[in-house]
């Protein structure tokens, strides 16, 4: 079983420490100091997705030279605030990158590798799109 760690710092600011013993500090907005933890679910779910979409397409000889995932949510407006929408929005490119195989590799991501997505899905509707930019952009 894997084991992750958070410690309180002091006020609403803790250290998350993960399995490998990396480190990030969470907060309330109010602190700002760290991340929010209902923001770091977003950042895990793009994560755990761009994983898999850089993984998938450097199988298919369709290396990327630049990923970005922007992540929108809907939350319910009462306590615990579940979130019931998120979009993720893909900026990719890459020389040989196709829009088959970009949209191909997000959905194998949503659909069967990444746990984050697999998790979440239970509450929200986990919706994508994609763009393809060029070289030059």
């Amino acid at each position: 079983m894997e084991t992750t760690t958070v410690k309180w710092i002091a006020g609403k600011q803790f250290l998350g420490i993960d399995t490998t013993k990396h480190s990030v500090v969470l907060s309330t907005p109010d602190e700002g100091v760290g991340i929010k933890p209902s923001d770091l679910l977003l950042i895990a779910l793009s994560a755990c997705t761009a994983v898999d979409v850089v993984e998938i397409l450097a199988k298919k000889r369709m290396p990327l030279t630049m990923l970005e995932i922007s992540a929108s949510s809907e939350q319910d407006q009462d306590p615990p605030w579940t979130f019931r929408k998120i979009h993720l929005h893909f900026k990719l490119g890459g020389k040989s990158l196709t829009e088959k195989a970009a949209e191909q590799a997000i959905r194998l991501s949503e659909e069967k590798y990444c746990s984050v997505a697999a998790t979440i899905r239970a509450t929200a509707q986990i919706t994508t799109d994609f763009e393809i930019l060029s070289e030059s952009e």
